[in-house]
């Protein structure tokens, strides 16, 4: 079935007008429609990948505040000894430490600055 409608209309992407032969359509020419089909791409996925910048720049944590316990590994290099020797202070009892089991001994950072 053919129509006869004839409707004086304006393209949505290059702004030139033109005789329609229907009334959903939006453009002049199959290159008009194929430009702005690309355009809508093009801007879809910039705006999708500005969502996602967006989105990483909120997801980002704030800093972590300094430790107030530390491992005997880490207890070590700040005192530039072995372990061993950590060990053997915690033993004697001149660097206080909590053990919370038979691999987490943890030493409070203020005590380790009254052992200065």
């Amino acid at each position: 079935m053919s129509s006869n409608i004839r409707i004086d209309k304006v393209c949505q992407y290059c702004g030139a007008k033109f005789i329609a032969k229907t009334t959903v359509t939006r453009y002049c020419s199959h290159t008009c429609n194929k430009k702005a089909y690309k355009l809508e791409q093009r801007n879809t996925k910039i705006s999708y990948a500005r969502y996602n910048a967006r989105n990483i720049e909120e997801r980002q944590h704030p800093p972590v505040p300094h430790p107030v316990y530390l491992t005997v590994k880490e207890t070590s290099a700040i005192l530039k000894c072995s372990t061993k020797m950590v060990y053997f202070l915690i033993s004697i009892g001149r660097l206080k430490a909590i053990n919370l089991s038979v691999r987490k001994t943890r030493i409070n950072v203020l005590d380790l600055a009254l052992l200065y």
